[in-house]
């Protein structure tokens, strides 16, 4: 067999591992990292005062979940975790494992233990097993059979069993920041020999495409080493065009999914349409339901701006019409009109936080009767027991109010709605101060 490749000088961030005649591996594969200090992008678990960096100096090893995106080394860690505390490292994934394969990798586990060697186990998406599935684990976590390792890209307090959550440590991985892929790419192009065919804004452009995936992002620089004649270089728009405009990662049923519909709606509620717009942008690219968004701002109207801009309502309702009328993607411009009309519509919470007021009240005192004077007497016998006696007509009332009490006598007068001097809302202030103030003469 020929020797290794030979690696580049200076601290190396991933080392090339193939053989000359083995058969050619894909880029991220040939660069995986061989030690923990080779990963990129995760200081907060692996630098100095890391939180694995501290297990590994007292030797000892507890249950982990890693939860964070693909592409961010959780495998990688995994195994070389296994290889710093010299556990057999086992690994299996909860989409194509059973209850069968769960029994195989358990027992030989234990066999593996009587003879002195502990298990790394290794769960690949464990949140895909059931709740009977993760409890199976308990018994070998307990007695110290396996350290699991489990890896999720959803939220484990959501998707993970209580008992199996608090038997281990949740360690979160964050998608690699653009520091982190220009080291990967750096790296890349000195085990490659050669510099990446890519002009200073087009390798600015590969970095976004990445989007945070160590494993995205050189696959993508193979793909332009692939694409490359000799002495081309290409610039953005040619990068875009052979590469077919890569589309982010964005799960619809995942924590993207809610990730980004948060900060959309963060964006709007702080009333900066540039960014509000970006989010918009980035989940049509990937993919989501107009109609969806079109809902989420409907939403916003009611919820961040109310009666503060009554039209907020209005056009976000005739923006989701427009989208039915028209569809994609001429449709999606009356969307993104919408957001800009919310994002910088005045901002009030005030019937928001007065129906929820109102609702709990109402949850309290549900069984108390209106007062007898605003209701109907429709018989004799309702009338004899004072049903609508002493109602005054408002509009036969001076102002066209009468300032009556509506309340259940025994809940007495509530305010909930407060309309801050905001927008529209600062003249519907107006009114109940100066019905406020007439209320008060009248003795209502």
């Amino acid at each position: 067999m020929s020797p290794k490749r030979p690696q580049p000088g200076g601290p190396s961030l991933f080392a090339a591992a193939g053989m000359e005649h083995d058969a050619p591996r894909p880029l991220p594969e040939r660069l995986r990292p061989h030690k923990l200090s080779d990963v990129v992008g995760q200081d907060h678990i692996l630098g100095p005062d890391g939180a694995l960096t501290r297990m590994l100096e007292t030797r000892t090893l507890g249950s982990l979940i890693f939860w964070g995106p693909p592409g961010t080394g959780k495998t990688t860690v995994a195994r070389l975790l296994a290889d710093a505390t010299e556990l057999h490292f086992e690994q299996i994934s909860a989409v194509f494992s059973g209850v069968a394969d769960l029994k195989k990798v358990f027992d030989a586990a234990r066999a593996r233990r009587e003879t002195g060697q502990g298990t790394l186990l290794f769960v690949d998406e464990v949140h895909r097993f059931n709740r009977a599935q993760q409890d199976s684990f308990l018994p070998v976590m307990e007695d110290g059979t396996v350290v699991l390792v489990g890896a999720t890209t959803e939220n484990p307090s959501f998707e993970l069993n209580a008992a199996l959550l608090s038997r281990s440590r949740v360690l979160v991985f964050h998608s690699l920041d653009a520091a982190a892929i220009e080291k990967l790419y750096a790296h890349a192009e000195a085990v490659e020999g050669r510099k990446l065919p890519l002009d200073e804004e087009a390798r600015a452009v590969l970095i976004r495409m990445a989007d945070g995936d160590g494993r995205a992002s050189l696959t993508l620089a193979e793909e332009v080493w692939r694409s490359a004649r000799k002495g081309e270089i290409f610039n953005a728009v040619q990068l875009q065009e052979i590469l077919q405009r890569r589309a982010p990662i964005y799960d619809k049923s995942a924590d993207g999914h809610y990730n980004l519909i948060s900060a959309m709606h963060k964006s709007v509620r702080g009333s900066d349409p540039d960014a509000a717009l970006y989010y918009f942008a980035r989940m049509l690219d990937a993919g989501e339901d107009p109609l969806f968004l079109a809902r989420r701002i409907v939403r916003m109207a009611v919820e961040d701006i109310g009666l503060a801009d009554p039209q907020a309502l209005v056009i976000a309702n005739a923006a989701k019409d427009a989208y039915d009328f028209l569809g994609s993607p001429e449709g999606e411009l009356a969307i993104a009109q919408a957001v800009i009309y919310v994002a910088t519509a005045p901002k009030s919470n005030a019937a928001y936080k007065a129906f929820g007021a109102a609702k709990r009240v109402a949850k309290e005192g549900g069984s108390l009767l209106p007062p007898k004077h605003i209701l109907n007497a429709p018989t004799k016998l309702m009338q004899s027991e004072g049903y609508g006696s002493g109602y005054q007509y408002d509009h036969d009332a001076p102002d066209a109010f009468s300032g009556q009490d509506y309340f259940p006598e025994a809940l007495g007068r509530q305010q909930f709605y407060d309309p801050p001097e905001r927008g529209f809302e600062r003249e519907i202030r107006k009114r109940l101060d100066y019905w406020a103030k007439l209320r008060k003469e009248r003795g209502g």
